[in-house]
């Protein structure tokens, strides 16, 4: 199959399309490659995909590996004309939309980005597909779409209509979005809430990364509501194969679905700090401080609906996970 991968110099995306590649599927990445972090790392994933030097704006460039299979454009779902010729051109079997202006703190600072992005860059997505005739759209929604819910596990079920971020906003109206477009349009559309993601390659700004990078270079860590926070963190190999799953989803029925995907075992934070701490031999610098606006204090992934759906297990523990992410950091920054 040919699959628009968007945000294919992300973390997830970049995961994913080494997945299908492998699969043995046609990639075209889309990524407009902004400095929210340091676009070396993006680059970096690019050029495990094979493609080489910076890419150009609106040019498709081919990767030199996976037997040419792999094509990046750099471009903003905004960029509604550039989206809409790249769809006329490419006949796209799935689109599985991954692109979106990340972070909840700041959303707190930077709130156009996040509704140009993941509102107007989402409706782009939405409505290429219904002009080109493109049947399957899978697209990333968010744990934070849970809000202040004190229920836990978090379910589907749950009521999310009060968010506390823009960030979270987004990506409730992204589902509100796809539930119209597969309403009234016939659009099969799969929105995955993920929680806290983390492995080699991981975002800079993510607290994985944060605190392996801090310790390593002997600097203090910022420990947030004095550390009683926990976490569903989840393996990037588990994540990547829930969203491969629902990509290749043969049922008719529903149309529209909203899954989440986490490993269903939360972590508590100094237990997540303990651990990166025995993978780096040292001893983190702690500083403890509030609850950040935005932030809540617990996750955890209720994922009945997709183990019954796709026999998803994850199966990736925290002791194995934070070990690889510490020996990819440890590689790619030649500590």
């Amino acid at each position: 199959m040919k699959i628009l991968v968007t945000g294919a110099a992300g973390f997830i995306g970049y995961h994913l399309s080494q997945r299908l590649l492998a699969m043995g599927h046609d990639v075209v990445g889309l990524d407009n490659i902004n400095d929210y972090y340091d676009i070396n790392l993006k680059l970096g994933r690019l050029r495990e995909l094979g493609i080489s030097g910076t890419p150009a704006d609106n040019v498709l460039l081919t990767g030199e590996i996976f037997n040419d299979r792999f094509q990046f454009i750099k471009m903003g779902l905004e960029e509604r004309d550039n989206l809409y010729n790249l769809f006329e051109t490419q006949n796209f079997d799935i689109i599985c939309n991954l692109a979106a202006q990340a972070g909840v703190r700041f959303s707190l600072e930077k709130p156009f980005t996040y509704i140009d992005s993941n509102i107007l860059g989402f409706m782009n997505i939405l409505e290429a597909c219904r002009n080109y005739n493109v049947k399957k759209l899978v697209y990333a929604s968010s744990s934070s779409v849970y809000g202040l819910n004190d229920k836990i596990p978090f379910s589907t079920d749950d009521n999310v209509d009060h968010p506390i971020s823009l960030y979270a906003a987004t990506k409730k109206s992204n589902e509100l979005m796809a539930h119209t477009y597969s309403h009234l349009f016939g659009i099969k559309t799969t929105g995955l809430r993920f929680f806290t993601v983390y492995g080699p390659w991981g975002r800079p700004d993510m607290a994985m990364f944060l605190f392996t990078d801090a310790i390593l270079n002997d600097k203090p860590i910022k420990v947030f509501n004095d550390g009683n926070l926990s976490r569903d963190f989840t393996y990037i190999d588990d994540i990547v194969e829930g969203i491969v799953a629902t990509l290749f989803d043969e049922q008719q029925e529903p149309l529209y679905k909203v899954y989440n995907i986490g490993n269903s075992k939360p972590v508590k934070l100094l237990d997540f700090i303990s651990e990166i701490e025995k993978s780096t031999g040292k001893t983190a610098q702690k500083e403890y401080l509030p609850m950040q606006p935005g932030d809540v204090e617990k996750t955890w992934a209720d994922v009945e609906a997709l183990k019954n759906d796709f026999d998803y297990s994850p199966d990736t523990d925290i002791a194995e996970g934070v070990r690889e992410f510490v020996t990819w950091y440890k590689s790619y920054y030649n500590q």
